[in-house]
Formats: C-alpha cells, sequence, structure tokens
C-alpha cells in the first residue's frame, strides 16, 4: 500500500497528463482506491460484465463509461483523518430566478400527480457557481475528512470531463448471488441529533420507494430479507433508509438487477416509466451522470454500485451542483425548495 503523499502524487500526474483516472472511498473505511486509465480511450458498456469502474448516466439508454481493469493501474492508500469543520460560503448570486423556476416546476409536478397514476416524482434543478482557484483534488480531501459515511469519489475523462461527489445512497453491492441494496428516501436537516420525528410526508415517500423496489425485485429474486427502517445520517442530512437482502434466483448477473433498479424511485419516481417521461419533459436541463450510479464492477466477484447523489461537474471555474427532492401529494413547493438549499450546502461546505 502506497503512502498517501505518493498516491496524490500520481494522482496529480495522472490529471497533468490527461489519462482517465478515479479515486473512490467507499463508507466508513480507510481504504482510498484509484484507477488510472493507461489510454484515453473511451470505454463503454450496456452489458456490465467486464471487471472496472463503471460511471453511468441517469438515462439508462445511454451508455456507461468504463476504466476497465485490463487497461489500468490499480492504486490504493490509506486515510483517515477527520474533520468536522464546516466553511461558510457567500454567494454573490442571486437565487431569485432559480427559486421562481423550482417551485413552478414542483407545483407543476405536484398538480401532475393528483390527477394522474403518478404517486411520486423526483424534481431537481442545476446550480452554478464561479469560483476562482479551484483544485478537484484539494476538495476530495476535504470530502474524504468530513464526510466518513459515503462514498466520496473524483472521477475525470479528458473527452468527458471531471465529477466529484460524497453520496449517501448505495445502489447494490452483489457477491456472486447475494445483492444488498436499499431503499432511501425522505431528507430533514441533521440538528445535532438523529433521533428525529419524521412527517407524514417522508413516511409515506419512503413507504413508495421501498414497495416498489421489493416488487419489482420480487420477479427475480427469492429470500428477501428486510432491515428496519432507520434514520441515517449523511453529512448535514438525514434520511429514512431500509436494507433489503436477497439471492439471484437463476445465476450472478448484474446487468439484470441494474436492469430491475435503475433509475430507483428514490432518484426518479413511481411508476418509473411515468415519472422518467415527466422529468425528461419539464426539468429544463440534462441530468447527464447526476442520479446515475458509479462503482466497481467484478472485481473479485464482486460489485459495490452506488446513486451518483451530492455531486458536482467542474469545467475549469465553473461547478454545477445538482439538487432535487421527491415529490408526492402531500409536497410544499417551498419546503422542496429549501431541501435543495440544504443539500447544497454538502458541496458548498467544502469549497
Amino acid at each position: 500500500m502506497m503512502a498517501f503523499e505518493s498516491f496524490l502524487k500520481s494522482i496529480k500526474e495522472a490529471h497533468a497528463l490527461n489519462k482517465p483516472f478515479v479515486i473512490y472511498r467507499e463508507p466508513n473505511q480507510k481504504l482510498v482506491k484509484s484507477l488510472i486509465q493507461t489510454d484515453d480511450n473511451i470505454y463503454r458498456t450496456n452489458a456490465y460484465t467486464e471487471e472496472g469502474f463503471v460511471f453511468a448516466p441517469f438515462d439508462e439508454n445511454d451508455t456507461s463509461i468504463l476504466i476497465p481493469l485490463a487497461n489500468a493501474t490499480y492504486l490504493e492508500s490509506s486515510y483517515d483523518k477527520e474533520s468536522d469543520r464546516v466553511n461558510d460560503f457567500f454567494e454573490e448570486s442571486s437565487l431569485s430566478i432559480a427559486k421562481k423556476e423550482h417551485l413552478e416546476l414542483v407545483t407543476k409536478g405536484i398538480e401532475h400527480i393528483k390527477k394522474s397514476t403518478l404517486k411520486k416524482v423526483v424534481l431537481s434543478r442545476k446550480e452554478e457557481l464561479i469560483v476562482s482557484d479551484f483544485s478537484p483534488i484539494d476538495v476530495y480531501i476535504k470530502l474524504l475528512s468530513i464526510y466518513q459515511n459515503a462514498y466520496v469519489y473524483l472521477w475525470y475523462h479528458p473527452k468527458i470531463g471531471l465529477w466529484l461527489g460524497a453520496t449517501p445512497e448505495k445502489l447494490i453491492m452483489m457477491q456472486k448471488k447475494q445483492f444488498t441494496t436499499v431503499s432511501l428516501a425522505g431528507t430533514q436537516p441533521f440538528r445535532k441529533t438523529e433521533n428525529v420525528e419524521w412527517g407524514s410526508k417522508e413516511l409515506e415517500e419512503q413507504k413508495i420507494v421501498t414497495e416498489y423496489i421489493t416488487s419489482r425485485l420480487a420477479k427475480i429474486v427469492e429470500g428477501m430479507n428486510f432491515g428496519e427502517v432507520q434514520t441515517v445520517r449523511a453529512g448535514n442530512l438525514l434520511h429514512l433508509s431500509t436494507q433489503i437482502t436477497g439471492t439471484l434466483r437463476d445465476k450472478n448477473d448484474l446487468h439484470l438487477m441494474l436492469n430491475t433498479l435503475h433509475p430507483t424511485p428514490a432518484i426518479c419516481g413511481v411508476p418509473m416509466l411515468d415519472a422518467k417521461k415527466f422529468i425528461l419533459e419539464n426539468e429544463q436541463y440534462n441530468r447527464e451522470f447526476y442520479t446515475g450510479f458509479l462503482g466497481e464492477i467484478n472485481i473479485n466477484d464482486r460489485s459495490n454500485l452506488f446513486v451518483n447523489l451530492r455531486c458536482m461537474k467542474v469545467e475549469d471555474t465553473k461547478l454545477s451542483l445538482f439538487l432535487g427532492g421527491g415529490i408526492t401529494h402531500d409536497s410544499h413547493p417551498e419546503s422542496e425548495w429549501l431541501e435543495t438549499i440544504e443539500k447544497s450546502k454538502v458541496m458548498k461546505r467544502v469549497l
């Protein structure tokens, strides 16, 4: 295992040479891993049978990007410095226009739910910031320090772009035919305790997500087990979470599982096709890799994938943050706007 300083030096050299790479650390772990691609080709996958690191978009009709293990140098190191330091972030630009547009979008979503078969739709917005002297690797180290219980990553391809984030949501972990997934919904700010009360809107949202995931999985798995609904912390936010485990009936088929689960109700809605149609027609921007998924596939017979939330896209000094929330018939537009403000702090506090 490399010293962390040497590890970072290798990453910085790869970035300077415009080599594709990814750095990632799984939740509650000290081990930080990296794959540095040996060429700058764009490798794509829709089969998910290869070994490597996958970076997948929200729209499953678009192809996922792969850093193949066979075409990469694998590095690992350890990082265990923890920090709760929070930076103040002062915005120079007004959010009044963004607020007006998001309130209109959420109102439209609520009205559509009330007159259709749609039970939930996840609606989001993109917020752009201009910063100076931005160092993605320095920001990544801050994410490692502050968000110990998140999946923290920095992904770069010179022909596609640079993304980084600290996501709380597991999509799926598979070891041969055994799998674990999570139903995650509901959000409120963390105020020094995880012992909190949840409103009817959040409890109903969590129920919708769990029931939809289990109904989809029931067709292809057996022996499903459910953990208790728990309150989990992700940085400055709290969520409701239910762990689901089981066994694939036929074979170790990651492609089948991903087709069944993605996009989940936690980032799209219920029913999925109706929610996705509403999102694509009304959000007015391209989510790209936001609410897609990322992680290791088929390395040592194990795949561990996370939903790409609490993330940003980096283009020189322009940062794009992606912020959303689940909308049901009980939603209030102003509350949904405030939820996106709280979620924006996950990234803003490390700037």
